[in-house]
């Protein structure tokens, strides 16, 4: 499908407001602004005549179509901090080489407005496909996913017979790692005041503080704490390169500078799902507290008890007191032939080599493959995650300079459109 200016301008308009979680206030539980984008964007939708709703303040819902099965998008507007090293305001949808750059626009704004699209396309179509299909919109995913536990647990929210969420990548996702986020702390230090990270699941790109008087700074590389081998971690950088006694200081160096993570976790296993792997995504350290903030994403059969009784013991040692639970996603697994996971396959390859950079090599991923991303299939029955990124290109998920080609946004539509074609069937 190609984009109209209504279209561009509209995701101007999403992209332009800076939906970062924030403090409640009366009416906007995760912060004024991820409640303004989600109200911008139902407007729009009513001003097209959907129909739509809202719960809590906290998610709501475009339906088009009706019948007895639901067929669900799932996508959050809320977005990660935007971290350093932009070369365009992140702000402003940009289009430079052929792509829109932006805050959101792969993860997850972009692939919301795409769905969007797809279903004013089969509005336009007036095409009937017997079911309802419904657009639903998170407002806390980087954070908490309430929203979502909102809408399940709504007593007037209908549950998806079937459905996705492009919240991940290419091909479909059959299986999303354990998510734990666990945050070690202790008393202050009078001389030492070290900050860095914004997120605890992004790769940190900046740690800076003062120590004895004398300021210091750490440079590394952004990247989603699903994947941390693809970004530099300036807090573990900057304990390396101005290492000062302290608790937090040494846990941080004996398990991840000294390489002693399966200490750590007592996980030494890699199954369907992967292997374990961890980010120290925040560290604060003043005359009031040293904390630290670690998001370990765990195989799928790797007991999160087991889990948190090592992470215990381990702290321990270090005279730190652990919180396990503020933060966690329980793994999720599907049958790599179920009907759900064929269907969204199935516009998958069809569509595999529209996208941008395609090789004949990359028939390859023609199969559902396991990720350490958590997304809303863990928390809405009956969805899987599935796009947008191609398994070939760099991961831009909570990178600075995040962006997608042009093409590949609008073959992503075509293939939403596609999926829930095959899926109300």
């Amino acid at each position: 499908m190609k984009l109209t200016k209504s279209n561009i301008d509209f995701m101007s308009e999403i992209i332009s407001i800076r939906s970062v979680g924030s403090d409640p206030v009366p009416g906007a539980p995760f912060g004024l602004k991820n409640r303004e984008v989600l109200e911008v964007f139902l407007n729009k939708a009513k001003s097209l005549g959907f129909e739509t709703n809202v719960f809590n303040d906290k998610v709501g819902y475009i339906d088009f179509g009706e019948g007895e099965k639901t067929v669900a998008i799932v996508c959050h507007l809320d977005v990660v901090p935007e971290g350093d090293g932009w070369e365009t305001d992140p702000f402003t949808l940009t289009v430079k080489n052929d792509a829109f750059y932006a805050r959101g626009i792969v993860d997850d704004k972009g692939p919301a407005l795409a769905s969007f699209f797809a279903l004013c396309k089969f509005k336009e179509e007036a095409k009937d496909l017997g079911c309802r299909i419904r657009l639903i919109l998170g407002t806390d995913e980087e954070r908490t996913c309430d929203c979502m536990h909102e809408y399940v647990t709504n007593p007037d929210t209908i549950i998806p017979d079937c459905g996705f969420t492009p919240d991940a990548e290419f091909p479909a996702i059959f299986a999303e790692k354990g998510i734990l986020q666990a945050t070690f702390q202790t008393s202050g230090v009078s001389n030492v005041n070290v900050n860095g990270g914004s997120a605890a699941n992004m790769v940190p790109a900046i740690c800076k503080g003062t120590i004895d008087g004398n300021e210091f700074e750490s440079i590394g590389k952004p990247a989603h704490a699903s994947k941390p081998d693809l970004g530099i971690n300036a807090i573990t950088k900057f304990v390396d390169e101005h290492y000062v006694k302290c608790e937090v200081f040494d846990f941080i160096k004996y398990y991840f500078l000294n390489d002693n993570v399966k200490e750590l976790t007592g996980c030494d296993i890699t199954d369907l799902s992967g292997e374990l792997t961890s980010n120290v995504g925040i560290l604060k350290v003043d005359e009031k507290c040293q904390s630290v903030t670690i998001d370990f994403r765990y195989p799928a059969t790797f007991p999160r008890d087991k889990l948190i009784d090592s992470l215990k013991s381990a702290a321990s040692k270090f005279g730190l007191v652990g919180e396990y639970d503020k933060h966690h996603m329980k793994p999720i697994v599907f049958e790599k032939d179920s009907p759900l996971i064929t269907a969204v396959m199935e516009s998958w390859n069809k569509n595999r080599s529209l996208f941008t950079g395609y090789k004949e090599e990359y028939d390859k991923y023609n199969e559902a493959i396991a990720i350490g991303g958590g997304t809303y299939a863990r928390h809405v029955p009956n969805i899987v995650a599935f796009g947008p990124q191609t398994p070939w290109s760099e991961d831009q998920c909570h990178q600075a300079n995040e962006h997608i080609s042009v093409n590949d946004f609008e073959v992503m539509i075509d293939v939403i459109y596609e999926s829930i074609i095959k899926l109300s069937k």
